[in-house]
């Protein structure tokens, strides 16, 4: 598992993590929480580009849970 960064909010039903480094996973790549449960698929990438923000689309039912929790990739 790759660390992917941390939810620091949710806006407009994405969940939107703050990437730990400049090593963010693409779109379209699902992530996970330290329980390998899935949690969403990245959506976009946005703001600055050493630590950007990813927009993760939830399959959870209430992405608000999230905030706080660091996400994975699973390679």
């Amino acid at each position: 598992m790759k660390r992917a960064g941390t939810v620091v909010g949710t806006a407009q039903g994405v969940a939107v993590v703050r990437s730990d480094d400049d090593g963010y996973p693409a779109i379209g790549t699902p992530l996970v929480d330290e329980n390998l449960d899935d949690v969403g698929t990245v959506v976009d990438v946005f703001g600055p580009v050493d630590r950007p923000y990813l927009a993760v689309s939830p399959d959870v039912d209430n992405p608000a849970l999230l905030v706080g929790n660091p996400l994975y990739t699973q390679s």
